[in-house]
């Protein structure tokens, strides 16, 4: 079996853990231990578009992985969160929320090619070890910061104090950031509580043929 398999991301679940089971799935249905990759994760509370790749597919892996995409967020102002999710320690700043007319001209600002700094809880590797992996462990975690670029960024609703936003960005793009970023720029402080890929490249989750993974 060498394919590509589409899968929509429960909230809650790793990436791996998807892996794991449409991994476990092909491999009864085939007699013998299929190989499974991915070409990007989503984080656990995050939802949507995983591409995993089976068999001889898996070499396809390198000139998947680097792709635009596409995202859905809510973004929660007012508070900030230690792992800039819901996972983390939320605290409230207790500023003025904006107007709508601040957001739109704030958000406008972030579109195009951009500095942006990954967060300390996140997949990248130092010196080995992921980066999340020293940040549970209450180690200090410096990454660099590095060039990406927002090609579009729209507000979908303002809901005080939840904003929705659909945002198509280069890859290595880190929405946790973006919000951060946001809410810094805004004065007032945020994080993602929600998240959704609905996009890879030329892949859109709502046109696929999708892996129903079991509960």
């Amino acid at each position: 079996m060498d394919e590509m398999i589409f899968v929509d991301k429960p909230s809650g679940m790793t990436s791996f853990g998807a892996v794991a089971r449409v991994r476990r799935i092909l491999s009864e249905h085939e007699g013998h231990r299929v190989k499974v990759g991915h070409t990007g994760t989503l984080d656990p509370f995050a939802t949507g578009l995983l591409i995993l790749l089976a068999g001889k597919a898996t070499k396809r892996a390198p000139e998947l992985t680097k792709k635009d995409k596409v995202y859905e967020a809510t973004i929660r102002l007012g508070e900030t969160s230690t792992t800039g999710d819901p996972e983390g320690e939320i605290s409230s700043t207790g500023a003025e929320l904006p107007s709508r007319e601040k957001i739109e001209e704030v958000v406008a600002s972030f579109v195009g090619k951009i500095q942006q700094t990954p967060p300390a809880f996140s997949a990248i590797k130092i010196n080995g070890q992921r980066a999340y992996k020293l940040a549970r462990a209450g180690k200090e975690v410096e990454l660099p910061s590095r060039e990406v670029e927002i090609y579009s960024l729209e507000v979908l609703d303002y809901s005080a104090p939840e904003l929705k936003i659909r945002t198509h960005v280069s890859s290595g793009t880190y929405i946790r950031t973006l919000a951060e970023d946001i809410g810094k720029a805004l004065g007032c402080g945020a994080y993602t509580s929600a998240l959704r890929r609905t996009q890879i490249a030329e892949y859109r989750l709502d046109e696929l043929p999708l892996f129903e993974l079991p509960d």
